[in-house]
């Protein structure tokens, strides 16, 4: 910056190729030139008249330095001294005013930005019976102050990173001293400064470059829009990562086994939340295999199934110009159709395409002699059971497809063999320092109370061993 205010002002505004919304409010006092700069629609036009303008236009004292301002006439509560022309731009650009004065070669940044923002509500996507109904919105300092209500420790720590180069995303980095591993502080740190990028509309950008394996399809990196579960991983030892424009807060280290459990089961009876468990567990064995060992079965395994079950197959798929294989490939594509334009189709739409697409589409291909009954609860029961678990279903998806192909093509081997393939391939993976299946494989039988099944809270006496924690500083009954 320059001690000329009129040079300064014109420097701006040709950074912002003179752009409309760029307001400069000029203030006369009797010893000094001032000017007020912001964007408008981006700021709260009110503070800034009570607090800045108003206190200045009265202010007849020469102005000796920026510090009597802001200590002793301008009453907003943040404002900071800034003389880098490119912190300035940036600035008024995310929201704040500054203040420029003549002969002075810095500006005063003025906190008065405020956007208008969703109001925090249950997300759509983690609805509950019981417990808290707060959900992430897109402020990341919203959502920072949300996990500082719930964890009021000075020991909960925040680093910040600025992140793309158009958008200048705020990237801030959750953690507890004295319970996290700060090696995977360190690696999510770096990581993320190393991103070059034009911009990050969502945390789902930040989520590609935290992980290890760039090719794998399984996820590695855990999201949330719950408040509760992340503060609940944070105390595990977890590091969390709030994108400002996202409410999804994206967690490391990550394991399979976080998908099986719910915010629900730490609301509900243990006993309960350990059969439901169990039940989505079943729910991804039958999403994965159920195509699959139908079309095994009816291709390649006749004799394993009962006689009279055999004949009603045969009877319904009799005379369908489809094999069974071709046609159980062709229900998976069209569920698929029916799925993808359901999310995409406008909501008042949407009980129209579940009537037409479910009831009448599908009834229609099974009369009109196009598909057997078989086929279609057969894809029907693993559509169902695949949103049990809905995390997984994008990988659970492409798995089901490729166990139907091996069932398809080779039977109860090809599916055996895809199956030890997998479970080899994952054991094989790991996420900061944690095994991707924890605590199954490598078994922690301390973990397996909050896996497997839930054991009651008064048990629940130690953090998980199968996360990468400060493992000196456990949390013991009694201690």
């Amino acid at each position: 910056m320059k001690k000329e205010l009129k040079q300064n002002i014109a420097y701006i505004k040709t950074r912002l190729r003179n752009s409309n919304e760029l307001i400069v409010k000029e203030i006369s006092t009797p010893h000094s030139g001032m000017a007020v700069l912001y964007m408008v629609g981006l700021n709260n036009t009110e503070m800034l008249s009570h607090f800045v303008i108003e206190p200045l236009s009265k202010y007849t004292e020469k102005v000796t330095s920026l510090t009597t301002l802001t200590t002793s006439v301008i009453t907003l509560s943040e404002t900071t001294e800034e003389g880098d022309n490119n912190q300035i731009i940036s600035a008024i650009l995310k929201g704040k005013a500054i203040l420029l004065i003549d002969k002075f070669d810095k500006a005063i940044i003025l906190a008065v930005d405020s956007f208008k923002e969703r109001a925090i509500a249950e997300p759509p996507t983690s609805t509950v019976l019981k417990g808290p109904r707060a959900g992430f919105v897109e402020n990341y300092k919203t959502n920072i102050s949300i996990l500082r209500k719930i964890l009021a420790t000075p020991k909960l720590h925040t680093d910040s990173i600025v992140v793309g180069q158009y958008t200048e995303t705020q990237i801030s980095i959750v953690y507890i001293e004295g319970i996290v591993d700060m090696e995977i502080v360190d690696t999510v740190k770096r990581k993320i400064e190393a991103i070059d990028i034009d911009g990050i509309l969502d945390s789902f950008y930040v989520s590609s470059y935290l992980e290890e394996r760039k090719n794998s399809m399984f996820r590695q990196v855990g999201n949330s829009e719950k408040p509760d579960v992340i503060a609940s991983k944070l105390l595990e030892g977890r590091v969390a990562i709030i994108v400002d424009g996202s409410p999804m807060v994206i967690t490391v280290p990550f394991i399979y086994m976080e998908d099986i459990q719910s915010g629900d089961d730490y609301y509900s009876n243990h006993s309960r939340a350990t059969f439901v468990r169990w039940i989505r567990i079943m729910a991804i064995f039958i999403t994965l295999v159920a195509p699959a060992l139908y079309i095994a079965v009816v291709l390649h395994h006749n004799k394993a199934i009962p006689l009279k079950f055999l004949i009603s197959i045969v009877n319904s798929t009799k005379g369908l110009p489809l094999t069974p294989f071709a046609e159980i490939l062709f229900v998976l594509l069209l569920f698929e159709i029916l799925y993808e334009a359901s999310v995409r189709m406008p909501k008042y739409l949407g009980l129209a395409l579940s009537i037409v697409g479910a009831l009448i589409l599908g009834d229609t291909a099974v009369k009109a002699g196009l598909i057997s009954p078989p086929a279609v609860m057969i894809v029907a029961i693993s559509g169902l059971t695949i949103y049990c678990v809905p995390e997984q279903a994008p990988q659970l998806y492409l798995l089901r497809m490729l166990f139907t192909l091996a069932g398809g093509f080779l039977g109860f081997y090809g599916i055996t063999a895809l199956m030890l393939f997998l479970v080899l391939y994952l054991c094989d993976f790991d996420s900061y320092k944690s095994a991707y299946l924890a605590p199954i494989a490598p078994f922690v039988e301390d973990d397996i109370k909050d896996i497997l099944y839930k054991t009651d809270i008064t048990n629940m006496d130690t953090r998980p061993l199968s996360i990468s924690n400060n493992r000196k500083n456990l949390k013991r009954k009694g201690k």
